[in-house]
């Protein structure tokens, strides 16, 4: 078998609901993750730890920066890594308890600890939680262009990962909201989300719920090990010629747009994230259940995200479908603030308040979910245009690409968002209502443009990918001709 014709061996069948469901569920141990990092970390080691949220940002773009380095590193290592467990099933399996224990320690840190100290043990920890789900993530992202070449299904199958992705996520949140952070109010702590301990039961549960779903995950799909992909034929691997075959492999046109996306997409997403709950908690003035409420929208966002994308795929392609949705909710994710700030909606605690921002966000979300699960999809189908012009398939090399420049300026996005917080004069351990009007009108008139600005150029940016469902057929009747032997290839 030569390095041209080793592709990928046809599953008997099509990927089953089981399958699909334990497959997708893997995604809630990185929808926890990412959830917490994104959303809870900064509010937590700043406002209840009390570290200066610029050291807070910090340590998170400098974990991201080690961590982004492993991702292509486990990309190409599960492309050719040859086991009795196939390509990805190791990494999937040997990941899961120090992800769990790793997140458990993150939301338990030492009591009396200077700032100095808890900056180190933020750092330190953060590395290592983000490599080890790195061992996780990027082998199961690469198995669904293996599950399936249909071009639609694989839509479908990355519609599970992230309904799960998200939904999982969202499950540990709106427990806080509603039950932890409640819970955590005592006499000298209004506000359940500024008492420590909270957090820490927070580290338990999540770290239990991670361990399930890797296990879950790499478990359900065990069995199709057998009809996935072998290793390319072993052959010599230098420095050299592992950086000349991922060179190769990701020199695409189509690539690079989805890669500059990607970058771009991950500043928007660590600046709106990192200030997502300093928009409800202050700027809106919401309280812990109404935030509850709001995040419990995510659920209904994740459902609605997950239905539409197969039928934009069908209906328009994945690439028009995601610049059309895309378009929409992104324009339309600052609306209320802009609103706000033009003063042309009633002030804060009127229920129109509330109910416009959760159907708002509910809308927004699902929008963006089917955006993402669109564009996932447009990378796997890069795997086939790779392997007609290299003769390897590198689902591991794709995926852990775009993580990579994710991870690499994710951070940034945070790091961003502290620095809103710092020109805008936001004090540190506010309390809600304490913020001077000024303040919080200077927190959204430096957000709106920024976010904006940089969703827009991601749109932009991924207009020039191009493949379509025709070249994705194309490809895979090449590739089936060239495995088989006829001629024309």
């Amino acid at each position: 078998m030569t390095a041209a014709t080793y592709g990928i061996v046809a599953p008997a069948s099509a990927p089953s609901l089981p399958l699909k469901t334990a497959y997708g569920f893997g995604s809630v141990a990185t929808g926890i993750t990412e959830t917490g990092f994104n959303y809870f970390l900064l509010i937590f080691y700043s406002q209840v730890m009390g570290v200066d949220s610029r050291l807070v940002g910090l340590a998170v773009t400098i974990a991201l920066l080690f961590d982004a380095f492993s991702d292509p590193i486990v990309g190409y290592w599960s492309d050719n890594v040859r086991s009795r467990w196939g390509r990805r099933h190791p990494f999937m399996y040997g990941a899961a308890l120090p992800v769990a224990v790793s997140y458990f320690l993150l939301w338990n840190p030492p009591a009396d600890w200077a700032q100095e100290q808890l900056f180190w043990y933020l750092l330190l920890l953060s590395i290592l939680i983000r490599t080890c789900i790195t061992f996780f993530e990027t082998p199961a992202s690469a198995l669904a262009p293996e599950l399936t070449s249909d071009y639609d299904e694989r839509s479908t199958i990355l519609g599970f990962r992230y309904f799960f992705g998200w939904a999982g996520g969202n499950v540990m949140t709106v427990l806080m909201f509603f039950v932890i952070f409640p819970a955590a109010v005592t006499a000298t702590i209004s506000n359940g989300q500024f008492n420590r301990d909270a957090y820490a039961l927070y580290g338990i549960i999540s770290g239990v719920l991670i361990l399930a779903a890797i296990i879950v995950c790499a478990g359900g799909t065990h069995s199709r090990i057998a009809a996935l992909a072998p290793a390319p034929p072993k052959r010599q691997l230098t420095i050299r010629t592992i950086f000349g075959e991922m060179y190769q492999t990701l020199a695409s046109r189509s690539f690079v747009a989805l890669f500059v996306g990607a970058m771009l997409g991950a500043v928007a997403t660590g600046l709106s994230a990192s200030l997502a709950f300093y928009f409800t908690t202050y700027f809106w003035g919401f309280s812990p259940i109404q935030i509850g409420i709001i995040v419990a929208g995510v659920f209904l966002s994740s459902a609605l995200g997950f239905a539409i994308a197969p039928i934009a795929s069908r209906r328009l392609g994945k690439k028009k479908g995601a610049m059309i949705i895309g378009l929409v909710a992104f324009v339309g994710s600052p609306l209320p603030i802009m609103l706000r700030l033009l003063d042309v909606l009633p002030d804060n605690g009127s229920p129109f308040i509330f109910w416009f921002v959760f159907v708002a966000n509910t809308i927004d979300t699902a929008l963006i979910i089917c955006f993402q699960i669109l564009t996932s999809a447009m990378i796997a189908d890069l795997v086939e245009q790779s392997e007609l012009r290299t003769g390897r398939r590198s689902e591991g090399v794709f995926f852990a690409a775009v993580t990579f420049v994710k991870k690499c300026v994710l951070g940034l996005g945070l790091l961003a968002a502290s620095f809103v917080l710092t020109i805008a004069a936001f004090p540190a351990d506010a309390q809600q209502g304490g913020v001077s009007p000024d303040t919080l009108w200077r927190l959204g008139a430096y957000y709106v443009p920024t976010i904006l600005a940089l969703w827009l150029s991601m749109i932009a940016v991924i207009s020039t990918y191009r493949i379509g469902r025709s070249d994705h057929e194309d490809n895979v009747r090449a590739l089936s001709q060239r495995r088989s032997g006829e001629p024309g290839q």
